[in-house]
């Protein structure tokens, strides 16, 4: 019969696929229950607060052995991937910088690639992590706390703060980002891009935004 999930804040798809007992996310994804959601969402992994998602029912997987023997089976554990692009003040790729990155009590070293990127697999089930480096504008470490599955889709005007605040045009908190700021900052983003500078988050923003901040 399955059953019904409704997204809360900071969930993601391979982490609700774990929570229900898939390895694999796609299970659910791709069910024809979920098609709708699928076509509005795109990715998995960028979902919105109450969305519906439809889990089906797990099916029973049998692997066929002798009798008389033991045997050892191996269960892999669903990982995502955590990508990041770092800058400094004026804009410009952190390139071949080193920095670590800290995820449920485990720390990874890691070194940027000549845009500032880079990428680390972590627990389909982990919702924090804290990126440290040093920044050679400042004499010390730099941390800096990242939510895993709280970015909201881009057509949401959550989603369209976070993302400009990822990109550097906010800087407050973003509870403090009323209507007016808003639109303050969506019109500085055009003029930067060579968009028409509405104030509006139309498509064309909306899409600039998502190339940009590269989801």
């Amino acid at each position: 019969m399955g059953t019904t999930h409704t997204v809360a804040q900071g969930e993601h798809l391979s982490g609700i696929a774990q929570q229900y007992g898939f390895n694999e996310y796609r299970t659910i994804w791709d069910h024809p229950q979920n098609s709708s959601l699928k076509e509005q969402r795109r990715n998995p992994n960028v979902l919105f607060p109450g969305d519906s998602l439809f889990i089906p029912d797990k099916q029973a997987k049998t692997e066929p052995r002798g009798a008389g023997q033991q045997h050892s089976f191996k269960v892999s554990r669903p990982t995502i991937r955590l990508r990041l692009a770092l800058r400094d003040f004026d804009n410009q790729p952190l390139a071949n910088t080193d920095c670590e990155i800290r995820v449920d009590g485990t720390s990874t070293a890691l070194t940027t690639d000549a845009d500032g990127r880079f990428e680390v697999p972590v627990a389909a089930t982990a919702t924090e992590a804290t990126l440290v480096f040093k920044d050679p504008l400042v004499p010390f470490d730099l941390t800096v706390p990242i939510k895993i599955g709280h970015l909201d889709p881009v057509d949401q005007v959550s989603g369209q703060k976070a993302r400009l605040s990822n990109l550097g045009y906010i800087t407050r908190p973003l509870e403090e980002v009323d209507d007016t700021v808003f639109a303050h900052t969506v019109q500085e983003f055009q003029c930067d891009l060579d968009l028409p500078v509405t104030g509006e988050c139309d498509d064309a923003t909306q899409a600039k935004l998502k190339e940009l901040h590269g989801s």
